[in-house]
């Protein structure tokens, strides 16, 4: 039945991080394909607010020098820590992709702007999907950087880069992963 395939899709995606990646490359087609996944996520006025920047190959060292040396510049010095400096710099070349999240506002402001950013999410779960049918692994992360994410790659006016996506491919794990009840979390009206 195409439901229970759904969900059976949606429980097995999971958090997999820059350290459980393998050494295998995620090609450009299936880059490609994962990423137009996230052209049909839901968007108000259609205003397909999602935008990604794609590192790449090359790019993925020139990130890791960027995010360790704005965390350097802006955190105090009592605390820096040399191991996530470390790690900030060497994550983006242990992942096969990773994508700078960001989103567009709408010019004319005809929707909130949380309502672009949740479309935004819901293009990265298409995209984390997509990547799980492939046996990639994901994680979406939000460094300190973010904010100055500009200064990497120039931004349009009105677009935001709300973190980075880390895709790679992985050795299948049981992550015995738990939910609580979804009855807990519901107020029938």
């Amino acid at each position: 039945m195409i439901t229970e395939k759904v969900h059976e899709l949606i429980r097995s995606r999971k958090s997999v991080y820059p350290k459980q990646y393998i050494d295998k490359k995620i090609s450009k087609e299936i880059l490609e394909e994962i990423l137009e996944s996230a052209n049909w996520a839901p968007t108000h006025k259609l205003t397909e607010p999602w935008r990604f920047k794609v590192f790449h190959g090359a790019s993925q060292k020139k990130l890791g020098t960027f995010m360790a040396e704005k965390y350097r510049a802006i955190t105090p010095l009592d605390d820096f820590s040399l191991v996530r400096y470390e790690k900030l710099k060497t994550n983006p070349q242990k992942a096969g992709c990773v994508l700078g999240i960001c989103f567009q506002r709408d010019h004319e402001e005809r929707i909130p702007e949380w309502e672009e950013i949740a479309s935004t999410a819901c293009a990265v779960q298409n995209i984390w999907l997509a990547a799980s049918v492939h046996g990639i692994g994901g994680y979406w992360s939000t460094p300190e950087a973010m904010d100055h994410f500009s200064e990497l790659i120039p931004l349009n006016k009105g677009e935001k880069c709300i973190g980075l996506f880390y895709m790679g491919y992985f050795e299948p794990f049981d992550s015995n992963r738990k939910r609580g009840n979804i009855g807990d979390k519901l107020t029938w009206v």
